[in-house]
């Protein structure tokens, strides 16, 4: 009878503990995913007059919004090991404040060239911040555990969507002309603000690590830093070993596939509402709350599903093969749109829930090991995001349409699917707890 109170009395203390973790970053690290989220893909809107304005073709555009992420992947690895050296909570603050400016600045651009150089310096500024977190959370929290919480932390993108579509819409329509300045312009420099006020705000609350949290007590840092240490206690590997597993490329360009259609519903869903009948920019952002609301829910049971089963590579090809078939639907029924938007909530639906759980599908390690393999991953993976925008943009002028870019990037998402499937099973660990004979299965599929 001792033995099973010590048991729950332990198991108790670990649940508050991890609660207390969670309240204490999460909510400021979704705050600055929303904002840089908002200012990465705010551009999708500005396109409705700017393309316009600055004699942009649909290609010009497209390689405006793919442009951010050739800066975002030949930094990202960079970035990820000096966050690592100088710790998250500098690294994270100056990264909001420098984004911040650079994405106000693009109300300024007055030529293609101008707007190209603008976007690959955001994608330069930016390209710490989400790997930079992710390698945050293994700092924190046991691969049993991330799934939920990387999915908490990457809730930011339908968030962004909710609030940031209506106020983008709103932003365009009610500032057209006001100060003689169009509305695109004031949209790059209200949504620009926010950034660069929570950089102040991260620098004085974010917490770098377990060590220097003074908020929690001994016992739990202990609590904490074992949890780690036996999680990772058959992970030990360089920074070199680990950029040549071929597992993290094989990763990689999972993440590559879900990015690609990603990117397709963030840069061009505007433009496909736009199409599918007569609505002004503020009733096109109001529509595109939808497929952000029906992702929310869709990431948490997942998620929970995934931690609960322990299990990672059919939920994340589930998620994948649904989302093809929503994308590919927003085309086929594109003169529908209400049945378009329906779809396009299917498809975001399953992308944005699928990008958490597959970072789970390997053990990424610790420290450098983990750094390297982190940056290595995204970057590969965000090459989707460099690809896809000028690609379908390419196409849609060729055709002048955008169904055979859609398609395209619904086929990725198949392969996104069949690449999960081959992921190999991730060696099983076990960790016990002194005083509980509960077993927890650490890194199974």
């Amino acid at each position: 009878m001792t033995r099973i109170y010590s048991a729950r009395r332990e198991e108790g203390f670990e649940a508050a503990t991890y609660r207390l973790v969670t309240w204490r970053l999460l909510p400021l690290l979704m705050l600055c995913y929303t904002l840089a989220y908002l200012d990465r893909v705010n551009v999708g809107f500005a396109k409705l007059q700017m393309i316009g304005d600055l004699g942009l073709s649909e290609t010009a555009y497209g390689i405006g919004a793919g442009i951010f992420f050739i800066g975002y992947i030949l930094f990202g690895l960079p970035s990820n090991l000096l966050l690592h050296r100088i710790g998250a909570r500098r690294w994270i603050a100056g990264t909001l404040v420098v984004w911040g400016v650079l994405s106000g600045l693009t109300a300024f651009v007055t030529t293609p060239v101008e707007f190209w150089v603008l976007r690959f310096l955001l994608g330069v500024a930016e390209a710490g911040f989400y790997p930079g977190v992710i390698l945050y959370l293994t700092q924190w929290f046991p691969n049993q555990r991330r799934a939920r919480m990387t999915s908490l932390f990457q809730s930011a993108i339908p968030i962004a969507g909710i609030f940031g579509g209506p106020l983008s819409g709103w932003i365009i329509d009610r500032f057209h002309n006001v100060g003689q300045f169009d509305g695109w312009q004031w949209l790059f420099v209200i949504e620009a603000l926010p950034a660069v006020l929570v950089g102040f705000v991260v620098m004085r609350l974010l917490t770098s690590d377990i060590a220097s949290a003074r908020w929690l007590s001994p016992e739990q840092k202990n609590l904490l830093s074992r949890n780690l240490e036996s999680a990772h206690a058959a992970t030990v590997v360089s920074p070199l070993a680990a950029l040549r597993d071929g597992r993290a490329w094989q990763l990689g360009m999972v993440l590559f596939c879900l990015l690609c259609g990603l990117y397709a519903i963030s840069f061009w869903m505007p433009t496909l509402l736009k199409e599918s009948g007569t609505l002004t920019n503020t009733q096109i952002g109001w529509l595109s709350v939808f497929p952000n609301l029906l992702a929310l829910p869709t990431m948490y049971f997942l998620s929970t599903s995934s931690d609960r089963r322990n299990e990672r590579r059919w939920h994340v090809a589930t998620a994948a093969f649904v989302a093809a078939g929503g994308l590919a639907g927003s085309v086929l029924f594109g003169s529908n749109v209400l049945l378009s938007l329906l779809c396009l909530s299917i498809a975001s639906a399953g992308i944005v829930s699928a990008l958490p759980l597959q970072w789970t599908l390997l053990n990424l390690g610790r420290g450098g090991a983990a750094a390297a393999a982190i940056g290595l991953v995204n970057s590969l993976g965000n090459l989707g995001g460099a690809v896809s925008p000028p690609f379908v943009g390419w196409l849609k002028d060729a055709t002048h349409s955008l169904t055979l870019g859609i398609y395209f990037m619904a086929a990725l998402l198949v392969v996104a699917g069949l690449l999960a499937l081959m992921m190999p099973k991730p060696p099983s660990a076990r960790t016990t707890h002194p005083d509980s004979q509960e077993v927890a299965t650490v890194d199974a599929d």
